[in-house]
């Protein structure tokens, strides 16, 4: 049985200029797995420029790999057409950071959850679309009563964001690219949404690839991470393993940034050079060498992925000792 999506070797090169021509590498050969019958959450982070949304766009086919393929179930998702990409566009959905933006003020939430109902043809009458809603609000802890026939401008940013999970799970996905899905909404609300999504993947047999740079709610959420800086994967494995114990001096600036609950500890405890500028060289070695206090000559040249353990892994020349692995076999190393 063929993966439910498998990245092969994805890279994604913006170009811009006429005359002369200059290119931004977002993704840089990224490999990823997700398997059919184990739904499963996978969370993506980093920060601002990492190349997060650009796997997001990749995923959703909204843009094409400028090498590589992305596959959904066996097939180069570039190349669908017919039948193949309506079951596409249906079983793979997104909810994205603005909880806003989705919604038009002049209709009512009705309309948001009808247009894909009858877009794809999941209703036989009005009732059987009405009981579709109705489930999708109540398994994302909404009740119908109190939502439908509502203007967006009446609901809280919360009760919007869970409206677009519902809106996606009325279409009974298979895969949910979850892009900051709670960056925008208040931290109370914070964990009823990630609760959400958990239970999409319990209760429903969704996978869930959580986009985010937050690392306190991927801890939470998911059961593997991969760490991306400026579109290279810096270190990827079992989220306990990765956020207890960092292996990447990339991976431990962002566990460094999370605000304990301990007195004794400082934040900024790691010496790590500020963020350069968006312009800076960056030649072919390593991409965070240039902010990285541990930087050698070897780091010249980009650093492979080394296998620490049964489910870590990362790109440093600090653990060369350790066997290498190509691309294609980091999912082997990241638990379902």
């Amino acid at each position: 049985m063929p993966d439910l999506l498998e990245l092969k070797n994805v890279t994604k090169t913006y170009s811009r200029g006429v005359l002369s021509r200059t290119s931004t590498t977002a993704l840089n050969d990224v490999s990823l797995k997700l398997a059919e019958n184990e739904p499963t959450i996978m969370t993506v982070a980093g920060e601002s420029g990492s190349g997060k949304t650009t796997l997001a766009m990749l995923l959703l086919g909204f843009i094409t790999p400028t090498s590589g393929q992305i596959l959904y179930q066996g097939q180069d998702i570039s190349r669908l057409s017919g039948a193949a990409r309506v079951s596409f566009r249906r079983e793979v959905q997104a909810v994205f950071q603005d909880p806003f933006a989705v919604f038009n003020p002049f209709y009512t939430v009705d309309h948001l959850l009808t247009v894909p109902i009858k877009k794809f043809k999941l209703a036989k009458n009005k009732a059987e679309a009405r009981d579709r809603m109705e489930e999708a609000l109540t398994a994302v802890g909404l009740r119908p009563e109190d939502i439908l026939g509502r203007f967006p401008h009446q609901l809280s940013g919360g009760q919007r964001q869970r409206i677009n999970v519902a809106r996606a799970l009325v279409l009974k996905p298979k895969l949910l690219v979850a892009d900051e899905p709670v960056s925008m909404v208040d931290a109370s609300l914070r964990a009823n949404i990630l609760e959400t999504l958990r239970s999409l993947q319990r209760n429903h047999g969704v996978s869930i690839i959580y986009i985010t740079h937050d690392l306190t709610t991927a801890y939470h959420i998911a059961k593997s991470i991969i760490v991306l800086y400026r579109g290279s994967v810096m270190e990827a494995g079992d989220v306990d393993a990765v956020i207890k114990n960092p292996q990447h001096p990339y991976t431990r600036l962002l566990i460094d940034s999370i605000p304990w609950p301990d007195l004794s500890r400082r934040w900024g405890e790691t010496e790590i050079k500020a963020r350069e500028s968006e312009g800076a060289s960056h030649g072919e070695g390593c991409k965070f060498a240039p902010r990285c206090p541990f930087a050698m000559e070897q780091c010249v040249t980009p650093p492979p992925l080394f296998q620490l353990n049964k489910h870590q892994a990362t790109s440093c020349y600090l653990h060369a000792t350790s066997p290498q692995i190509a691309s294609e076999q980091l999912s082997e190393l990241l638990p379902v």
